[in-house]
């Protein structure tokens, strides 16, 4: 039976910070926020609560000094969980305001919980934060790839396309032209890539590829690439042309994907220059 130890560390206490910061996010807004049910309010909940399950998990794992036996690369798993966590709850300190507090009529006890929940938001967010700033690789260190530069813009990729998917979904507003189903094309293809990286490294199987992985990710990340900067072009010009004729919410979803899309540019830009100078250590 493996021992139960508590070794007092920077990391630890920084967890234990970010576990109940998200636990009271969800907490207050499930108890007494009042927000109504739909696809902003289920997606901050969501966002808490996937933070707080898996920040549970690798605390568990640790504490019980487990890690040799999960299936999972440990070297990988926690900080990959930590940078998603963190964006999850950036992500989730922004919209819960933005559509639940400016409301001039909500007043009395329902706004007090709905302030509490971003505040506790913004604290798990830089709870996180510093979760990855001490889990990172630094220079010279042997770490695993999730801990580096381009393993950690991975996961910015896939969460900004995920925040794309959601705004182009609802309304659906990619079918109007092949140009347009291209770019929708682009976020899936480079998405899907990239979420395979992630999902290989921290399931420590990047030895399965035909190929080294080191040029795996060259010749994925030149691709991706070109492929963002054909998207970051394409999407306005075919979605701002005079004809179009969006209007209200829509077209704020439509400027945003469009700011997203060039972002995805850079971070995918900024890996390809990052792996093509990083000396891959597998631990």
């Amino acid at each position: 039976m493996p021992l139960i130890v508590f070794p007092t560390s920077q990391l630890l206490w920084v967890r234990v910070a970010a576990l109940l910061f998200s636990c009271v996010a969800f907490s207050v807004t499930a108890h007494g926020a009042g927000v109504p049910h739909w696809a902003m309010s289920d997606w901050c909940i969501f966002c808490w609560a996937f933070s707080f399950a898996c920040t549970l998990l690798v605390l568990l794992v640790e504490q019980f000094g487990l890690q040799a036996r999960t299936p999972v690369s440990w070297t990988n798993f926690p900080i990959t969980i930590a940078c998603y966590a963190a964006l999850f709850c950036l992500s989730a300190s922004v919209i819960f305001p933005l559509y639940f507090i400016r409301d001039h009529n909500l007043y009395g006890e329902m706004r007090s919980y709905r302030i509490t929940a971003t505040v506790f938001s913004c604290l798990a967010t830089i709870a996180y934060m510093g979760e990855v700033t001490l889990s990172k690789a630094r220079p010279g260190e042997v770490a695993g790839y999730m801990a580096t530069a381009p393993g950690l813009l991975k996961v910015c990729q896939t969460f900004v396309a995920c925040i794309i998917f959601i705004l182009v979904s609802k309304p659906v507003s990619y079918n109007e032209h092949a140009a347009l189903e291209w770019c929708m094309a682009v976020y899936c293809i480079c998405f899907i890539l990239s979420m395979a990286v992630v999902v290989l490294c921290v399931g420590e199987c990047t030895g399965c590829l035909p190929i080294p992985f080191s040029k795996f990710l060259s010749g994925y990340g030149l691709l991706a690439v070109i492929m963002y900067l054909t998207a970051t072009i394409i999407w306005p010009v075919f979605q701002f042309s005079k004809n179009s004729g969006h209007k209200g919410h829509n077209a704020s979803n439509l400027i945003t994907v469009a700011v997203l899309t060039a972002l995805n540019f850079l971070l995918y830009l900024a890996d390809l220059a990052y792996t093509a100078r990083l000396v891959f250590v597998t631990v």
